[in-house]
């Protein structure tokens, strides 16, 4: 699938196209639902393929329009969710701090990432579920952490019932991938001006070589 442009339109500055991945039943649809429509439900239906949602948001003076795609957890659905993964400028890696295994799945995601998305793709690590009592908690902070410094991510701990950090992950994420695309624009413009400045000086021998060129198709 090819990714969407970056660049404006008249209402947006920027368009990032963010992905959600991680294991069945870590949240993410509720981490979605909790960023785009300010509501959290107990009883959320278990995303079928893949779904999105889009909200605009002001950073740094920018209007910057977040598509924001949920994929199924599901091993049936990987092939489906795995073709979302090229256009993503930026992935939020998502377990459960309830369940070991969610976050032990986490480096099968990032293989995923690796094989799948674009070399430059901006990436953060999410652990949601952290309202839970302690006594339900399977993976401490700092083990987040560690893994999340392995890999150069920055981490976060969510709640979606509560709200935790929730517009923290989003916005830090937006805010780098922003970034990103101001630093390739930055670089672009000297080489513009370098090419551009020949163009008159070299028209003759241009004018000069296109009819063998033309000829040669």
């Amino acid at each position: 699938m090819a990714a969407p442009p970056a660049r404006a339109r008249a209402d947006y500055d920027y368009l990032i196209k963010l992905l959600l991945i991680g294991d069945s039943g870590v949240g993410k649809s509720c981490l979605l639902l909790r960023f785009s429509d300010g509501s959290f439900t107990t009883s959320f239906i278990t995303t079928i393929g893949i779904d999105f949602k889009i909200r605009t948001i002001e950073l740094d003076g920018k209007r910057i329009k977040l598509q924001i795609w949920d994929t199924a957890g599901q091993e049936r659905f990987r092939t489906i969710t795995t073709a979302y993964y090229r256009g993503a400028m930026g992935i939020l890696l998502v377990y459960d701090v309830t369940d070991e295994s969610s976050f032990n799945n986490i480096r099968n995601w990032i293989r995923n990432i690796e094989q799948h998305a674009s070399d430059n793709v901006n990436k953060i690590l999410v652990g949601n579920k952290a309202d839970m009592d302690e006594s339900k908690r399977a993976v401490p902070t700092s083990k987040g952490q560690a893994l999340a410094d392995e890999y150069g991510m920055k981490f976060f701990e969510t709640s979606a019932k509560t709200n935790l950090n929730v517009e923290e992950v989003f916005f830090s994420i937006a805010r780098d991938i922003k970034q990103r695309l101001v630093d390739t624009d930055l670089k672009a413009e000297p080489s513009t001006v370098k090419i551009n400045k020949p163009d008159q000086a070299a028209g003759a021998g241009q004018a000069a070589q296109r009819p063998a060129c033309c000829g040669s198709t």
